[in-house]
C-alpha cells in the first residue's frame, strides 16, 4: 500500500505542470529590467561587429569548357575533314581530364601552390600578400618563423619548412576560400570563386590560377597530338631540305652540261641517279605532308574550348554584416544567454532551498 501511494506521489498532473509552466512565464516575466539590459549589450555589440567586421569579397569567373575529343576516330575525322566530309562526334569525351574532372584540378595542392607562388605585384607574391593580411606570422610564431622564409627562390630549392608551408595555406584556401562549382549539370559553365577580406588579393588570385590551370589542361589533354603533329613537321622539314639539296644540285649539273651528248651514257648517269632521288623525295615529301594535315586537323578535333563569360572586375561584390542585421542578432543571442544564465541559477537556488 505505502509503494502505491508513493508512485501515486510520483506521478506529475497536468495541472502541476500548467502551473509549473506559469510560475516560469511570471519569473522570466519579473526580469524584464535584466533582460532589456542584456538587450542593450547585445545591439551595442551587435553594431560594434557590424562596424569594425571586415566585409568578405568575392572575386568569381565563369568559363564554359566545351570537349571535342574524338576518341578512335581521331585518323577517320581527320582524313574525312581533309576530304570536306564532317563525321560530326562520333564519340563522347574520353581520357583522364573531362569536364568533371577540371573542377578538381583547382582543387589540388599543385595548381594551388604554383599560383600562391606567382606573382602579386612587382615586389611581392600571392603567398607573402596571404600571409600579410591574415597575420599568420603571429598565429603560427610558435610553430615556424615566417619572416625567414624566402619563397622567390626556385621551388626545387625550398626546404621542408616551405614545403609545408606552401601545403598549409593550398589546405585553408581549399578550405575557406575557393568555391569551385557547376550549378547546372547539364551545361557546360564553370563558376571558381575566391573569397578574401583583401580584395586585391582575391582578385590577382582568381585570375592567375585560372589561367595556370586552363593552360594546364589544354596543355594536357592536347600533349599526345602535340607530340605527334611536332614530330611529323619536324620530319616534313628534314624531307623538304634533302629535296631543296637534291634540286639544286641537278640544277648545277644541268648548268655545267646544258647539251648532254646522247652517245655517250656516263656523262648522264650522275644526273638521272639524282633524278630518280628528286623523285623519291617529292614522294616521301607527298606522304609525309598528307600525314602532316591530317594530324593538324586531329589536334583541332582534340582541343578542347575554355571561353571566360566573366571575369572578376573592381569593385568586387562583397559579403558584409548590416548594422542593423547585426544588432538584432546581438540582442538576441544576449536574451537566450540571459534566460539560460537566469533558468539555471533559479533551478540551483530551488535546489539549495529543498536541500
Amino acid at each position: 500500500m505505502n509503494g502505491q501511494q508513493h508512485i501515486l506521489d510520483d506521478k506529475i498532473t497536468l495541472k502541476e505542470v500548467i502551473l509549473n509552466v506559469r510560475g516560469w512565464i511570471s519569473f522570466f516575466l519579473g526580469q524584464w529590467k535584466f533582460f532589456l539590459l542584456a538587450a542593450t549589450v547585445g545591439i551595442v555589440l551587435g553594431a560594434l561587429v557590424s562596424f569594425f567586421k571586415k566585409p568578405v569579397y568575392h572575386a568569381e569567373t565563369t568559363f564554359v569548357l566545351e570537349e571535342s575529343d574524338m576518341g578512335g576516330m581521331g585518323q577517320v575525322s581527320g582524313l574525312a575533314s581533309l576530304l570536306g566530309i564532317n563525321l560530326g562526334s562520333m564519340s563522347g569525351p574520353s581520357g583522364i581530364f573531362q569536364g568533371e574532372n577540371i573542377m578538381e584540378l583547382y582543387k589540388s595542392d599543385n595548381m594551388l601552390g604554383k599560383t600562391l607562388l606567382s606573382p602579386f605585384d612587382e615586389n611581392t607574391l600571392l603567398i607573402d600578400r596571404f600571409i600579410e593580411f591574415n597575420e599568420l606570422d603571429k598565429k603560427w610564431k610558435s610553430k615556424v618563423d615566417l619572416a625567414s622564409l624566402n619563397f622567390s627562390i626556385p621551388r626545387e630549392n625550398f626546404s621542408v619548412t616551405q614545403d609545408s608551408v606552401v601545403k598549409e595555406i593550398s589546405k585553408l584556401i581549399r578550405e575557406k576560400h575557393l568555391v569551385v562549382e557547376k550549378p547546372n549539370r547539364k551545361l557546360s559553365i564553370i563558376y571558381v570563386t575566391i573569397n578574401s577580406k583583401d580584395e586585391a588579393f582575391a582578385k590577382v588570385f582568381n585570375e592567375s590560377m585560372v589561367e595556370r590551370v586552363n593552360n594546364f589542361y589544354l596543355e594536357t589533354k592536347t600533349k599526345k597530338t602535340a607530340e605527334n603533329l611536332t614530330i611529323l613537321q619536324t620530319q616534313a622539314d628534314s624531307v623538304r631540305a634533302v629535296l631543296d639539296e637534291n634540286l639544286m644540285e641537278y640544277a648545277n649539273m644541268a648548268d655545267r652540261i646544258p647539251f648532254p651528248n646522247a652517245l655517250i651514257q656516263t656523262a648522264t648517269v650522275d644526273s638521272r641517279k639524282k633524278q630518280v632521288d628528286i623523285q623519291a623525295a617529292s614522294a616521301v615529301f607527298a606522304e609525309i605532308t598528307k600525314n602532316l594535315e591530317i594530324a593538324k586537323v586531329n589536334h583541332r578535333n582534340n582541343s578542347p574550348l575554355i571561353q571566360i563569360i566573366d571575369s572578376p572586375r573592381f569593385p568586387l561584390k562583397s559579403t558584409r554584416i548590416k548594422i542593423l542585421k547585426g544588432t538584432v542578432f546581438g540582442a538576441a543571442m544576449m536574451v537566450f544567454v540571459a534566460m539560460v544564465f537566469l533558468y539555471f541559477r533559479r533551478l540551483y537556488r530551488l535546489h539549495i532551498e529543498e536541500s
